[in-house]
């Protein structure tokens, strides 16, 4: 790091003609001889989850060896780069998924609903929805008072109540994670359009023809800051303008491919449900959505962001790696091999989606280390066996330094029988966010997997 005698406050933001850039951590911002000190003590903890529905083959996903030298298995080969990042557990449950006596079917709609609360969703198709608060939600009473906004909810799937859900129980329950309250259930964002201008600026309308009136005005978020920039830039040193100059690039990228999409969707013949500014196909989906996430830490616009790749009971479909089969119907292999062989693709897949938001992570400079190390991102599922609907023993990996908080390179595996909550590790890592609990909806106490650090 680099002390200079210029001093950026730390939320130092560019405006002009409605939009708003908020800027990447720059060695200006660091008051003068106080670097070394601040950044050391004072770390930004960010806090991700990732979620993938319907459950993971789990014959591929669990490390045949405890401790450090465990093995990855197939499905966790794309994110063989961060072995040393990486902390798995085995056997934790999500019991609270379980039916209760007269509940019947239901194990999805559970399955989401009790991950990040630990509390069983009540059973209705109304809008008497109950849960419980969710641990991201929790994190972000803490966390976000820092930031622009206190978290962020995106997804690959429609945010819309529509398709397959349970019976007996209302599509809310599958298509989030988030609950900011018992009964208030958050709904994710899928379109990137949406999320980039809540992470920097445009229309409060949500009128379609509004929208193309102010991008043919302001045809970039960028362009309407341009000479703030160009300012700004020459004040500050080379190290800060080349950090400066790949963040706002990343930016114009959002910004290039979003637009593509949208060209995209007018040129060719509407898709059902498919608004405006989402890709075609799932991979550009899901990194254009990595790489806003990866904005939104950068700028430190939030610190708690939460994804699902797909809701529970997705119907998607993987024809770009030989998969025309929906996702949901595979998970319900019966042990038929070709489903399975299939199932196993899926799972593979997405972990290599996942690898590539590490490298975007990995790759960019936060501070003294990067964006990886000052965060811990949980990638996992409210479900293990989906064929058996199964909510015990959990796919469950940590990957990032957790802003020193954080040891990987281990397997750590808990008697499955023994029913550990997920909920007794959330408690843990929220309490190496700074925000402490007692108990988090079934939990029976920390882990502490995340001691000795």
């Amino acid at each position: 790091m680099i002390i200079t005698k210029m001093h950026l406050p730390r939320r130092t933001f560019l405006r002009g003609l409605g939009a708003t850039v908020a800027l990447p951590l720059l060695d200006g911002m660091i008051p003068a001889l106080t670097a070394l000190r601040v950044t050391a003590a004072q770390p930004v903890r960010r806090l991700g989850i990732v979620y993938v529905p319907n459950g993971i083959y789990m014959q591929h996903w669990t490390p045949a060896e405890d401790g450090r030298g465990f093995a990855l298995p197939s499905t966790m080969e794309p994110l063989a780069p961060y072995r040393n990042q990486m902390l798995v557990v085995s056997g934790l449950s999500n019991k609270m998924g379980d039916a209760w006596p007269g509940e019947g079917a239901g194990d999805h709609a559970r399955a989401a609903g009790a991950y990040l609360t630990g509390v069983h969703p009540k059973k209705t198709e109304g809008a008497d929805l109950r849960a419980g608060l969710s641990m991201d939600q929790i994190a972000a009473r803490v966390l976000g008072t820092e930031t622009q906004l206190s978290s962020l909810e995106v997804s690959l799937e429609s945010r819309e109540n529509v398709g397959s859900c349970d019976p007996g129980y209302a599509c809310a329950y599958a298509n989030t994670l988030c609950w900011s309250s018992p009964t208030t259930p958050l709904p994710m964002e899928n379109n990137p359009r949406v999320v980039f201008e809540r992470l920097f600026g445009g229309n409060e309308s949500t009128d379609p023809d509004a929208w193309r009136a102010r991008r043919e005005e302001d045809r970039s978020i960028l362009d309407a800051v341009g000479e703030k920039i160009a300012r700004l830039q020459g004040d500050l040193g080379q190290r800060d303008r080349r950090k400066l100059d790949e963040y706002l690039e990343a930016i114009r990228d959002a910004e290039r491919r979003i637009q593509m999409a949208e060209a995209q969707s007018e040129r060719e013949l509407p898709v059902i449900d498919q608004p405006a500014g989402v890709p075609p196909t799932f991979e550009e989906h899901a990194k254009i959505m990595f790489d806003l996430q990866l904005l939104a830490y950068q700028a430190d616009l939030t610190r708690v962001i939460t994804f699902m790749v797909g809701h529970e009971t997705s119907q998607r479909a993987y024809p770009e790696i030989g998969v025309p089969d929906a996702h949901h119907p595979l998970s319900h292999h019966g042990g038929n091999a070709e489903k399975i062989a299939n199932l196993i693709k899926v799972n593979r897949y997405h972990a290599g989606m996942f690898a590539y938001y590490l490298d975007r992570l990995r790759e960019t400079q936060d501070g003294d280390g990067s964006l990886l190390d000052q965060s811990t991102i949980i990638y996992g599922s409210g479900m293990s066996d989906g064929n058996g609907h199964n909510h015990h023993n959990l796919p469950t990996v940590l990957v990032g330094g957790g802003a020193g908080t954080l040891t990987g390179g281990r397997h750590i595996r808990y008697p499955v029988e023994s029913e550990t909550p997920v909920a007794n590790l959330f408690l843990n890592v929220l309490d190496k966010l700074g925000v402490p609990l007692d108990t988090l909806g079934d939990s029976t106490g920390q882990l502490e997997v995340l001691a000795g650090v």
